[in-house]
């Protein structure tokens, strides 16, 4: 690209720190940054117009956890990083509505609901069953019990008489909250470039040599958020993980109010005002959904119309509005990927579809990280 004099010494000259992704954590990690160094000159690289990856794209959970998710979990996690995990999330979360504000991303708690289909008795009967055990785990993060059975008030199809409902569970609109995120970023005098990718980096002595598809620069600091792109740029256990979504024609009368998953989370939905929004369905085909390439597979598409029609709202005539894709960072373990990569590089990735609850305290920390 050819940059004039003014275009390289306004935008590019004496970066002291620069953040690829614009989300909620490279968002939050410029925020930081500047609340620490108030006078550096700070820089954001974004690939797409608007945020890409998952920030923009969520379904606006606050993403807490539903009780199979934490039992799944601690098959693979000990009890001591499943609350550190949860406790994150709820920090997260608190960090998230002080900044922004909750009537500003129109914050709402009415519970998040997991539903169990009638063909998952095993699974229904070991939630239920160690429901005290779980309470009794994660006292310590919510300050009395999170979780409790309920009757399936709203009608859904095919599923079991009750819920196993997480009371703290909240919902958001994604739109407003990164809306807040970046005037707040804009209000700090900090630039973002869009519509930028970069393509690689080499680190020297006093910083690190940037190339992007446009240009190149140097950085004193380079601050790696892309989550799910992340394995474009580092060697790190984090791999991208595709999650497909849609939202109904407005509904005329529709009761549906909360949050709602079943099938251990791998399906979710919840009301947009008037509106079923819905997701999911990546379990279908973890491989072929470990892709950082939007997009629709016609499998997902069709099971998601399916359950939608069967089981979410079975007597309730609906018309798909929209359908679109997320990209979220995921590996085997569900711990984020926080750490100083070399003298001036350092990331704050894998974040494992719960972007919304701990973005905002991961991007804190990552700027923490720095001198």
């Amino acid at each position: 690209m050819n940059l004039s004099y003014w275009e390289y010494k306004t935008w590019l000259s004496n970066i002291d720190f620069t953040i690829v992704g614009s989300g909620i954590v490279g968002l939050n990690c410029a925020l930081q940054l500047h609340k620490r160094f108030p006078k550096a000159k700070i820089l954001i690289l974004e690939k797409g117009f608007l945020p890409q990856g998952a920030s923009t794209k969520n379904a606006g959970f606050a993403c807490f956890g539903s009780i199979s998710e934490v039992l799944s979990d601690l098959e693979r996690h000990s009890e001591e990083e499943i609350v550190a995990l949860v406790e994150q999330r709820w920090k997260g979360i608190q960090l998230l509505r002080k900044n922004v504000g909750d009537d500003t991303m129109d914050f709402q708690v009415h519970g998040g609901h997991e539903l169990f289909l009638k063909s998952s008795t095993e699974l229904y009967q070991k939630c239920e069953n160690r429901l005290a055990e779980i309470n009794s785990l994660l006292k310590s993060v919510y300050g009395s019990d999170a979780f409790h059975l309920g009757p399936n008030a709203f009608g859904f199809n095919k599923v079991k008489e009750n819920y196993i409902t997480n009371i703290f569970e909240g919902q958001l609109d994604t739109g407003k909250m990164m809306n807040a995120l970046l005037q707040l970023v804009h209000q700090a005098g900090i630039k973002i470039l869009n519509s930028i990718t970069v393509e690689g980096f080499s680190e020297e002595v006093a910083g690190v040599d940037v190339k992007t598809n446009l240009f190149e620069f140097k950085t004193k600091k380079l601050l790696i958020a892309t989550n799910g792109f992340a394995a474009n740029l580092i060697n790190e256990e984090v791999k991208p993980a595709r999650a497909q979504v849609l939202i109904t024609e407005p509904i005329e009368n529709l009761a549906v109010k909360g949050t709602f998953h079943f099938d251990e989370g791998y399906y979710y939905f919840r009301n947009v005002g008037n509106r079923i929004l819905f997701g999911g369905g990546r379990n279908l085909d973890f491989k072929g959904e470990e892709t950082d390439h939007f997009g629709c597979s016609k499998q997902i598409h069709d099971h998601l119309d399916k359950l939608l029609r069967e089981v979410i709202l079975p007597n309730t005539p609906h018309q798909i509005d929209r359908r679109w894709s997320g990209i979220m960072g995921t590996g085997h373990q569900k711990k984020p990927i926080l750490k100083q990569i070399s003298n001036h590089v350092y990331c704050g990735v894998r974040l494992g579809g719960m972007g919304i609850a701990i973005g905002s305290a991961i991007g804190k920390d990552l700027a923490d990280l720095t001198e």
